[in-house]
């Protein structure tokens, strides 16, 4: 609705993980480069954690974009299944058609031959795991054992585990200790402070077109970091809400009571 008033070509805020709304921060740079490290040097295991909404799928699929011909990906989203769907869905993934059988075996053997395929090619296979912290620990057991695909001089496989901070402490567990040793690169995306907020998201409506409209007064912006805390995705949402507050008002100047009306709305408190 307040697109045309406020001259954006597409919305800016919105909660999709659009790798071309990734603002670059210290710390969401950092992340990138350990991700593209740990897969360019074959490392084995990369693990990624961070708040919920703090944009890590939004960083996995921009590390994709990076990645070029000589990579092959699979990129599961939802990892609450099964072994053997988790198996069938990697080969999914990965172009395969599994076999008409659920045979866990047949499915190891089709993966492991793609694999051994990949390597007179000059290919490298990525496995990435989003809202890892979702898998039991039999599962990442499972994941684990898929590492051991490999040749004498690499292997053929490496896995990236993208969660929220329980998988930290998941993998804490003794049980998966053979998992937690594999793992060689991690990192920790932590939230946006405040200055970095309002760079955030003047680079969002940048982006989708803006030409310098709607601004925001000092204490909207204040207003935005306390409710959000740094979190990309309650930013987007709070400045989605406070841009329609703003258009009701034909306002181009938005203020902390437009954020505190946004604010409001967003927590089902209508006064």
């Amino acid at each position: 609705m307040y697109l045309d008033f406020y001259g954006f070509a597409e919305p800016p805020f919105s909660i999709t993980p659009d790798p071309r709304f990734l603002y670059f921060s210290d710390r969401h740079r950092e992340a990138l480069q350990h991700l593209l490290y740990g897969i360019r040097e074959r490392k084995g295991f990369v693990q990624i954690t961070g708040e919920v909404g703090a944009g890590k799928t939004t960083l996995c699929r921009a590390a994709l974009e990076q990645l070029g011909p000589e990579y092959r990906t699979a990129l599961i989203l939802n990892p609450v299944m099964s072994s053997t769907q988790l198996l069938r869905t990697i080969l999914t993934e990965l172009g395969l058609t599994p076999p008409g059988r659920t045979d866990r075996v047949a499915y190891l053997e089709l993966l492991n031959r793609f694999l051994l395929e990949q390597v007179p090619l000059g290919r490298d296979v990525v496995l990435l795991i989003d809202e890892a912290q979702d898998l039991s620990p039999e599962l990442l057991e499972q994941v684990r054992l898929l590492s051991n695909l490999e040749t004498d001089q690499r292997k053929l496989l490496q896995i990236v585990l993208i969660g929220q901070p329980e998988l930290r402490r998941m993998l804490d567990d003794p049980r998966l200790r053979q998992l937690r040793q594999r793992i060689t690169v991690r990192y920790h995306l932590s939230p946006l402070d405040r200055d970095q907020t309002e760079l955030y998201l003047h680079y969002r409506m940048q982006v989708a077109g803006g030409n310098g409209q709607p601004t925001f007064s000092p204490w909207a912006l204040r207003r935005i970091w306390r409710y959000s805390r740094g979190i990309p995705r309650l930013i987007n949402a709070v400045c989605d809400t406070a841009l329609l507050a703003g258009y009701v008002d034909a306002a181009s100047h938005l203020t902390g009571r437009h954020v505190g009306r946004a604010i409001r709305e967003l927590e089902g408190r209508h006064r």
